[in-house]
């Protein structure tokens, strides 16, 4: 008995050194990974992958819900890997511009919460969040997807206006992408109360009982796909970049995408000094990086429509 005892003792140490040694592994990766992120993310492109088990060139799955809000005129909740946005669409009696009578007005807003992301702090609007808003105000307008005209209840007198206002839940990188394919879900989710202008009293009557949906140009429902680059001694074009790898990227390409597979922009923000050199990932002999991203931009667009109907 007192053999078996002895050895019973002895094996349990052994036991739980094997268990600990998986779990030392994982804290010394979680170490060099917040200590060095660069070389981190670097061992794993020379393999061919990414940190998240992605190839360079592969998208995250989509999730689209719409009708989530039911206190909005229009809504929808995205979910594009880790990161969710939720959008609303509430609608308003406004004056047109004088210089403009018979066009109405939409106001997209997105909102990156402290609650989102530890990068991102309480109390006004980040840098980051006014200058997303202005790119997605860009894609709307741009791409025409709803005509301004059709927001017109009585010429020079009552337009509708359209607040789209999208919110971060959960902030895991790319949020452009993520927001306009939300607030593009929450158009098509919209309806407005059938509206009259009275010009006896000039005033506005709307109804309970009929709803209308927006007239939107099906055609021109565009989406975003963006791309980084990412230097180093493994230079790489990352398709949907994280959270994690957008502080590392020397430059990112944003290509805006309609419903008929035509390019509506292409932005591109160099954020460090190096450029991207080229891999396998969107193999294109003779062109630049930015050639390279258009071909891959179309073919995921594909997809992202096909959840938008």
């Amino acid at each position: 008995m007192s053999v078996a005892a002895n050895q019973s003792q002895i094996s349990q140490p052994q036991a739980g050194a094997a268990k600990q040694a998986p779990q030392s592994d994982a804290l010394r990766a979680q170490i060099f990974q917040r200590l060095h992120p660069h070389a981190y993310l670097d061992r794993f492109l020379a393999e061919g992958v990414r940190p998240d088990g992605r190839e360079p060139g592969e998208w995250r799955d989509v999730f689209v819900n719409v009708g989530s809000i039911s206190t909005a005129d229009g809504s929808a909740l995205v979910r594009m890997g880790g990161t969710t946005i939720v959008c609303g669409v509430k609608a308003e009696i406004a004056e047109p511009e004088l210089d403009s009578p018979d066009l109405g007005f939409i106001v997209p807003n997105i909102d990156l919460p402290a609650i989102c992301s530890p990068k991102f702090k309480p109390g006004p609007p980040s840098e980051e969040a006014q200058v997303l808003s202005e790119r997605l105000n860009e894609a709307l307008i741009s791409s025409n997807i709803l005509p301004l005209s059709t927001l017109v209840i009585s010429s020079g007198q009552a337009v509708w206006c359209l607040y789209i206002d999208a919110t971060c839940i959960n902030y895991d990188g790319n949020a452009f992408d993520a927001a306009l394919l939300a607030m593009v879900a929450a158009l098509g989710n919209t309806t407005l109360p059938q509206a009259t202008f009275d010009p006896t009293t000039s005033g506005t009557m709307c109804s309970r009982a009929v709803r209308v949906p927006l007239s939107l140009n099906t055609s021109r429902m565009v989406v975003g796909l963006s791309f980084g680059c990412v230097g180093g001694s493994t230079p790489s074009l990352l398709a949907d970049p994280t959270s994690f790898e957008e502080p590392l990227l020397t430059s990112t390409i944003s290509v805006v995408v309609d419903g008929e597979g035509g390019v509506v922009s292409v932005e591109r923000n160099a954020l460090g000094d190096s450029d991207c050199g080229e891999r396998e990932l969107f193999p294109t002999p003779g062109t630049g990086t930015l050639d390279s991203c258009l071909p891959a931009a179309k073919d995921r667009s594909a997809i992202l429509h096909k959840l938008l109907q």
